[in-house]
């Protein structure tokens, strides 16, 4: 069953009908982390992960993404609250909507990558890796358009 934890004038929901997977994709195609990624990748990635809609009314202010097995591991992704709802702890509120839903609870590990909102995540819990020596990646750094110069040379 979908949640709807409302707020004032937004509501949270896990409702993919309640989704504006256009509004969603014109962000994510201009964040830092998904330059150019295609609609269709969007609408995938919403198909196979646990998603977290902010709605004021219809509109689509905010998002996050959750790639999980719901049983030992969990990576938070594709979160944004837009520019001018910000400051009205929405952030947090999302966060305490993720990390209390009933199909997250558990995890053995809960990880995430950002630029720019560690002081966010750490608010929950989250810090840098205990081991990061055991940590690997693969890494695109943007699958969706042609590698510049520079990534050409990595």
């Amino acid at each position: 069953m979908p949640t709807k934890p409302a707020r004032v004038d937004y509501v949270i929901s896990t409702d993919r009908n309640d989704f504006d997977i256009e509004a969603i994709h014109a962000f994510l195609t201009r964040s830092y982390w998904s330059p150019g990624i295609p609609i269709e990748i969007v609408q995938q990635g919403i198909s196979n992960s646990l998603c977290f809609g902010v709605l004021r009314g219809k509109e689509q202010v905010g998002f996050a993404r959750v790639i999980t097995d719901k049983t030992t591991f969990a990576y938070l992704s594709d979160v944004y609250v837009l520019e001018p709802h910000r400051g009205q702890g929405l952030s947090k509120w999302l966060m305490q909507t993720i990390l209390a839903h009933p199909e997250l609870q558990g995890l053995r590990r809960f990880i995430l990558a950002t630029n720019d909102a560690h002081g966010l995540y750490k608010q929950f819990g989250f810090k840098e890796p205990a081991h990061p020596e055991r940590l690997m990646e693969r890494v695109q750094f943007n699958p969706y358009q042609a590698p510049s110069p520079e990534e050409q040379r990595i």
